[in-house]
Order: C-alpha cells, then sequence, then structure tokens
C-alpha cells in the first residue's frame, strides 16, 4: 500500500480499530498508525495533509456504514 491507496488504508484501519471513531484521531497518531500497517510500503515523509484527510474519512466510512 502506498499513500494513495486511501480506501485500502481506511479498510484496513477499520479492521484493525473497529470501535474507534477516526475523527477522534490526530494526524500525528494516523500518520503512525498507517506506516505501521503490514504491506504499507511507502516513504513516510511522503504523506501530507490532504492525504492524511483523505485516508482518515475512508476510515470514518467503514466506521460509519457499520453502526
Amino acid at each position: 500500500m502506498t499513500w494513495n491507496d486511501f480506501e485500502d488504508i481506511g479498510i484496513a484501519l477499520f479492521e484493525q480499530n473497529p470501535e474507534l471513531d477516526p475523527l477522534t484521531v490526530r494526524f500525528t497518531d494516523l500518520h503512525k498508525m498507517v506506516t505501521s500497517l503490514d504491506g504499507f510500503d511507502d516513504d513516510p515523509e511522503k504523506s501530507n495533509e490532504a492525504k492524511l484527510e483523505a485516508i482518515q474519512m475512508a476510515w470514518h466510512e467503514e466506521y460509519t456504514d457499520s453502526q
């Protein structure tokens, strides 16, 4: 996975943290969570606020769909 795989990352984060509301996660923590995912293979320095927000929204969609 790379920073541009928003949906795949969102699904993976939801699977690891099904009870955690993604909107409560700070971007600094989200960055750490993404870079520690199995299968994530991108430069940690290539993230930016827009990519983190897209990941957070993809995760949030999975979270709300499960409610």
